[in-house]
């Protein structure tokens, strides 16, 4: 199956501490997204919690109010439901194109 690239910005102190929790995990930082993006197609949710050691990673709060203080700061206008919606019926119509082709 062909790949794509995804490119995931983040805050240099997040992705140091995602890689550094990626390594407790035995994994890189391409494994864990790999994971969680086939984990939520399958289950249609966030199905699942990981967790380090905590003497150094920040509460679920920190992250989530840092990543949106991340996405406050972006010029990107935040997507819909209906957008996103339309974004997934694409990826998938466009996947089932190139299955039909292979």
């Amino acid at each position: 199956m062909a790949q794509s690239a995804v490119t995931v910005r983040l805050e240099s102190d997040m992705k140091s501490q995602f890689d550094a929790l990626c390594a407790q995990f035995g994994m890189s930082a391409n494994t864990a997204f790999n994971i969680f993006v086939n984990a939520v197609i399958r289950s249609r949710s966030i199905p699942f919690t990981i967790r380090g050691d905590r003497t150094e990673t920040p509460s679920a709060l920190d992250l989530y109010m840092q990543q949106r203080r991340f996405a406050e700061a972006s010029q990107e206008p935040e997507l819909t439901l209906d957008e996103i919606n339309a974004e997934i019926r694409a990826a998938r119509e466009e996947r089932r194109k190139k299955q039909q082709t292979a």
